[in-house]
């Protein structure tokens, strides 16, 4: 394996690792590098892959200026490298929800982390990143996303997962492979609550989705979340109705 490196936005970077035995075309594993005053870094990886990504952040700022660490939800591939992160950049500093520090990353982070208020904004010095809670979308109680409001990018986690090996952008259509693989891999618990938390992210009218997982997406950011708010809705309709 290794980790590759694209700037998907100005100043922000894609580091990638592709993993070909998961599903029939692999998967890839993203990490979200803002290169500004105060760097930070979205997604920590697991532990497993830490050599090959810090090595990849290093290729574009010294680990010691990294300041801030986020991710989406407490998940291995979200967060897993955590603190070995905090021990190779002295100077960071977890910034997570205040719900997700209580329920679990104040107690498994080896330095305090920073907890964030709803819609909270960092100013990173020309760069501004900005908390959204998104319970349980597209999973866990403590969920959220982050967009960076001078970029258009919206850090959307596990929101549009799709497998393969694809470009680092793409303008091409996400939202049909994103469907294939969670029916693949059933990821997503659907409530009467996802569909509108999607919606309120796609009125941010992001213009560069940052993706966990599959290629990065350029174009009507606003047009494919709200695709995916109503594949949702209509699928929990049609449960309630089959149940009826």
């Amino acid at each position: 394996m290794n980790t590759t490196i694209d700037e998907i936005a100005d100043g922000i970077h894609r580091l990638s690792t592709w993993v070909p035995d998961i599903g029939p075309t692999g998967f890839t594993f993203n990490q979200f590098l803002i290169d500004a005053d105060e760097p930070m870094l979205f997604h920590t990886g697991a532990r497993a892959m830490f050599p090959l990504v810090s090595e990849a952040v290093a290729k574009v700022v010294p680990l010691d200026r990294l300041r801030w660490i986020s991710f989406g939800h407490v998940e291995s591939d979200e967060c897993g490298a955590m603190n070995q992160w905090l021990a190779a950049a002295p100077n960071a500093t977890i910034a997570f929800n205040a719900l997700g520090c209580e329920l679990s990353v104040s107690d498994m982070a080896d330095r305090e982390p920073r907890p964030m208020g709803p819609d909270e904004v960092l100013d990173l010095g020309g760069r501004r990143v900005r908390m959204i809670s998104t319970p349980h979308v597209p999973h866990n109680w403590e969920a959220q996303v982050m967009v960076e409001e001078t970029t258009g990018t919206l850090f959307a986690g596990d929101l549009l997962t799709h497998v393969g090996n694809g470009p680092a952008l793409t303008s091409d259509d996400v939202l049909e492979p994103a469907l294939a693989a969670d029916e693949m891999f059933g990821g997503v618990g659907i409530t009467p609550q996802t569909g509108a938390t999607i919606r309120s992210l796609a009125d941010l009218a992001p213009t560069t989705l940052a993706l966990m997982h599959g290629s990065s997406y350029t174009g009507d950011g606003a047009g494919m979340l709200r695709g995916l708010a109503d594949a949702y809705d209509a699928q929990l309709a049609g449960a309630i109705s089959f149940t009826r």
